[in-house]
């Protein structure tokens, strides 16, 4: 039999032996966890109280072009600009790689390692030390190539922990820039139709502007007649003059509403000039879809990051509780060592090296205690965090479902209201012109038709805005498509709540 082949053997036999006995001696003597844990659960949605805020209608969830139900080929391009051109997305992205580059750094944790080195070293020995003849007292060159490898046994998952937690916090930043993009349509969409509720504001100030004029007009025929004196022509000049300037505000509303889009696009103010009146339609009809709450957890991104951290959390708490054993780190090395480069490359130079390091931690000052419940506290916040978005989520499609609910409700009679009104304001102007009235009255019934006629158009693009900030709330045709999405909705993970205990 092979002499090396033999010590190799026994040598190996010997480092298992070794690993064992010290693994059995050492064990009890670690640092250890006792007591400290977290009892925190992430919250389902069925068991919060919805059926009467959020009944079943058999709708549809949004889909990701739900802009382009408003019919208006202008919003959807600006909406594309703006997911091309906003620093916002470059940000997320930017996230995203960050936390994919942690993830590989913990994933090459837990593979062998491989390195090589060559030193030169011209080094005089000392003649009185452990150096024997013919080397003592003179200068030599030393040649030192190596070979190493090594390898983390991770006995106990701390690697592997630190893995899942670093993929977990990739799925949540990519969830994270989902969120971006949400908030970036649904903040071009409302604007856009801010920019539309200007311009209908606009058009009703014109006209308003009109019939100021009309009555000034009238009131200088009835001071020729004496049916009028000057008060009423200086009144009628400084209503006309008011509504001139709400007419100017407009106009600068309107300006800086088209500098907003150009901001949410990412380009200049210039780009803003560009943008024409909004042609914007009614929308779809407003159907909430059947199974909301158990489904809202896969079609909100912020719900879906909030997760994400819980899970990331869950994998670092076992990672910090795996701190507590020992960690155990096999290397080798194999290369060649000589003085002098003649013998450098020959087998007697050669040098090789096997064994275990092995790290105990046995009183380490609490450092490892406290670390596990900072873990536990970051852990308890995640679900915190989770809960409370989630609760935010249905209080939110709640919230604009009873916004439009009671829009189409007050539509109804501020129309007939506004009817009513432009009838009075017409009859009084027909009577103040032959002399039946006077004109406060006139004033009178046309400031109610301007209010009425702002109280039907702002109605109207409230409710669109709303069903814009309803479809947000929905999740804007987000959908979590994660490998464990069907398994985690409406429900926390296994993996949650064994961290947990």
């Amino acid at each position: 039999m092979n002499p090396q082949i033999t010590r190799s053997a026994r040598g190996a036999r010997a480092i298992k032996t070794g690993l064992s006995v010290m693994l059995a001696a050492l064990l009890p003597a670690c640092a250890n966890y006792a007591g400290i844990h977290s009892d925190k659960q992430m919250a389902k949605p069925q068991q919060f109280e919805t059926t009467q805020s959020l009944p079943a209608e058999g709708g549809h969830w949004p889909a990701a072009n739900w802009a382009d139900q408003f019919g208006d080929a202008q919003l959807k391009a600006l909406i594309e600009e703006a997911l091309k051109g906003n620093p916002t997305i470059a940000q997320a992205r930017a996230r995203i790689a960050g936390a994919q580059a942690y993830a590989g750094t913990a994933k090459a944790s837990t593979m062998p390692r491989v390195d090589a080195s060559y030193s030169l070293t011209r080094q005089q020995y000392s003649s009185t030390t452990l150096i024997p003849p013919p080397f003592a007292g003179s200068w030599q060159t030393e040649n030192k190539g190596l070979l190493g490898a090594s390898f983390d046994l991770d006995l106990w998952g701390k690697n592997r922990a630190a893995l899942k937690a670093a993929l977990s916090q990739v799925q949540a930043s990519e969830a994270d820039a989902e969120v971006v993009k949400l908030t970036l349509t649904t903040s071009v969409a409302r604007t856009y139709n801010q920019l539309a509720r200007l311009y209908v504001l606009h058009d009703i100030a014109q006209q308003e502007v009109g019939r100021r004029e009309q009555i000034d007009r009238i009131t200088a025929g009835r001071i020729a007649t004496g049916l009028d004196t000057e008060v009423e022509r200086k009144t009628a000049q400084a209503n006309l003059a008011t509504a001139r300037s709400a007419l100017a505000a407009l106009d600068g509303s309107i300006l800086t509403t088209r500098y907003q889009l150009a901001a949410l696009m990412g380009e200049g103010p210039d780009r803003g000039l560009a943008i024409t009146r909004p042609a914007l339609g009614i929308g779809d009809q407003v159907r909430l879809p059947d199974n909301l709450p158990a489904n809202l957890v896969g079609r909100r991104p912020d719900i879906v990051a909030a997760r994400w951290r819980v899970d990331a959390l869950t994998h670092e708490v076992k990672e910090a509780k795996a701190e507590f054993y020992p960690d155990i780190n096999l290397s080798a090395a194999i290369g060649l060592d000589a003085f002098g480069f003649g013998r450098f490359l020959t087998a007697a130079s050669r040098t090789a090296s096997v064994g275990p390091a092995i790290y105990l931690p046995i009183f380490d000052g609490g450092a490892l205690r406290a670390q596990l419940k900072g873990r536990y506290a970051d852990f308890d916040d995640a679900v915190a965090t989770y809960n409370q978005t989630l609760i935010s989520a249905l209080s939110n499609v709640a919230t604009e479902l009873a916004q439009i609910r009671s829009s189409d409700l007050q539509i109804g009679d501020a129309q007939a209201a506004q009817q009513d009104a432009r009838g009075a304001d017409e009859l009084a102007l027909t009577q103040y012109k032959g002399g039946l009235t006077n004109q406060l009255t006139v004033l009178n019934a046309d400031v109610l038709t301007l209010q009425a006629d702002q109280a039907v158009a702002n109605l109207l693009m409230d409710r669109r805005d709303q069903k814009i900030a309803l479809a947000s709330a929905l999740g804007g045709g987000y959908v979590d498509r994660s490998s464990d999405a069907t398994h985690r909705a409406g429900s926390a993970a296994p993996s949650n709540s064994l961290a947990a205990r």
